[in-house]
């Protein structure tokens, strides 16, 4: 059974409709929609863009033009930023990001006073020390084991600690007093001022060799008179200060302080 025929649109019955509205006075404005053609009667439509295909025809508005946009009701006027609320650890961690200065060393080293060996002859600064990387590499040059270092002679300990906990740059760490200046001569930070929050390295018999020092501390300041004040560990088994005659002085380590 063959296909039944789509009848055709016819052109004399749609120029009729036409003819007929005009004669009844329509406006200006007319919409057309056009149902689905036949694929015969749409080349020309096809080949244009998909685009144009589906453009809408703008239709103008009395009292307006093609671009007039309605005025939207109500616009508040744009809110300025909030100002942001401060951090309360902000200016905490300001403080933390100033560079450490030889009044902050020494705060810590003056609060350790009075610190003593314990029975066994060891101190909070000694066990630290012994847990450290500082000891691992003194076992490296020296031999031993990182447990000698727990009732050990401690002056240096305590400087390296005190070091550690300031978060002072540049004041090196060792258990070794000599090889601790030797340190400091190496790095360019090696002179003869006392100068606050240097490390002061001793030698009893006066010796100004590196070979010769014996002990080791913190210099609190310069009295003018030929003698230095300074914060020591193991000295009298605890943490003192003491006044030093400078003719025992070797030389001075510099930390690199912030100003």
């Amino acid at each position: 059974m063959s296909a039944v025929p789509r009848p055709q649109r016819s052109g004399a019955r749609f120029a009729a409709v036409l003819s007929g509205l005009t004669a009844a006075g329509a406006a200006a404005v007319l919409v057309a929609a056009a149902g689905p053609a036949e694929a015969s009667s749409l080349p020309a439509r096809a080949a244009r863009p998909a685009a144009q295909a589906h453009q809408v025809t703008q239709v103008p508005i009395p009292g307006r033009g093609l671009d007039a946009k309605p005025k939207p009701k109500g616009d508040p006027k744009p809110k300025a930023d909030p100002k942001p609320k401060a951090d309360p650890k902000s200016k905490v961690m300001a403080e933390r990001r100033l560079p450490v200065t030889a009044t902050d060393a020494l705060k810590i080293a003056l609060a350790q006073v009075g610190t003593s060996e314990d029975d066994d002859g060891s101190t909070k600064y000694s066990r630290w020390f012994a847990a450290s990387p500082w000891a691992q590499r003194g076992v490296q040059r020296d031999g031993g084991s990182v447990g000698d270092y727990a009732d050990a002679n401690w002056c240096d300990m305590f400087v390296t600690w005190v070091g550690v906990q300031a978060g002072v740059q540049g004041i090196g760490g060792d258990a070794f007093a000599p090889a601790h200046a030797a340190w400091f001569q190496a790095q360019g930070r090696w002179g003869t001022t006392p100068k606050p929050g240097a490390v002061v390295f001793f030698s009893w018999s006066g010796g100004k060799d590196i070979d010769s020092i014996d002990h080791v501390g913190l210099v609190i300041k310069d009295n003018g008179d030929g003698t230095i004040q300074t914060v020591e560990g193991n000295t009298d088994d605890a943490v003192k200060v003491r006044t030093r005659d400078t003719s025992e002085v070797v030389g001075y380590g510099y930390p690199d302080y912030g100003q």
